[in-house]
């Protein structure tokens, strides 16, 4: 690689990677999201009907948040966010999932589909870090203007995934892209890999089975994230020195 190309690394993270520090996927065989059907509970429509239900099941889910801790995968791609940044390069986290261990791993995130460490009002758009307000059984007004309830800040079916711009630019630039843990049935994420592809990105895949938008062009990793993950980390580092090297 030459010394004026700047390297480029942009990493698109599902449900796989945080498998093993134990949040579940959610959505089974049946297409059922912890048991209830996901019109009942991930819809606007769900909230606007029964908030009280929608509320209690994300609040459920947030409490657990507490339960569970960053694993291997979420800390290496911590480092390898810092040790682009120390090189000069770019570096661009995505993640489909709406748990908080990037940030907590030390992570720069574009979080496609918002947080669960989040609150939002509908009155007056503020957002809200809130990791402490958790009775299923009681709503959270707004600080800035009152409004009461609050919702949960994810994005649900229905509602556009956010940064699009932001992520759009990054694939532009990338000249190395990694899907890790997810299974490229879901849109507009599954669509990240070709679109890597199409632009002359290098793709690395990893996750437990292959996804449904794998391609034989690309570097398919099969495993548990927290073990593939480190180990391809250290490999695009080493890469990096290489390539410095030889400039």
């Amino acid at each position: 690689m030459s010394a004026n190309r700047q390297r480029s690394l942009v990493v698109l993270t599902g449900a796989g990677v945080s498998a093993d520090s134990g949040v579940p996927t959610f959505r089974d065989a049946g297409g059922l999201w912890e048991g209830h059907r996901v019109e009942d509970v991930a819809t606007p429509e769900a909230w606007a009907r029964d908030p009280r239900a929608v509320w209690r099941f994300y609040q459920l889910r947030r409490a657990a948040l507490r339960t569970v801790r960053p694993n291997a995968a979420h800390e290496a791609l911590a480092r390898l966010e810092r040790e682009c940044s120390a090189r000069g390069d770019r570096f661009t986290l995505i993640s489909q999932n709406v748990d908080d261990l990037h940030e907590r791993a030390g992570s720069t995130v574009l979080s496609m589909h918002g947080s669960l460490s989040h609150l939002a009002c509908e009155s007056c758009g503020a957002v809200t870090r809130d990791t402490e307000h958790l009775d299923p059984h009681g709503f959270v007004a707004c600080g800035a203007c009152g409004h009461e309830p609050l919702r949960p800040d994810v994005v649900w079916f229905g509602e556009l995934p956010r940064h699009l711009h932001e992520i759009d630019a990054a694939l532009r630039g990338a000249t190395h892209f990694l899907s890790i843990g997810t299974s490229g049935a879901v849109y507009p994420a599954a669509g990240l890999l070709s679109a890597a592809r199409s632009l002359g990105a290098e793709t690395w895949v990893n996750s437990l089975d292959a996804p449904q938008n794998l391609d034989p062009r690309d570097r398919f990793l099969p495993g548990r994230a927290v073990e593939v993950v480190p180990v391809l980390v250290e490999r695009l580092l080493a890469d990096g020195r290489a390539d410095r090297a030889r400039d």
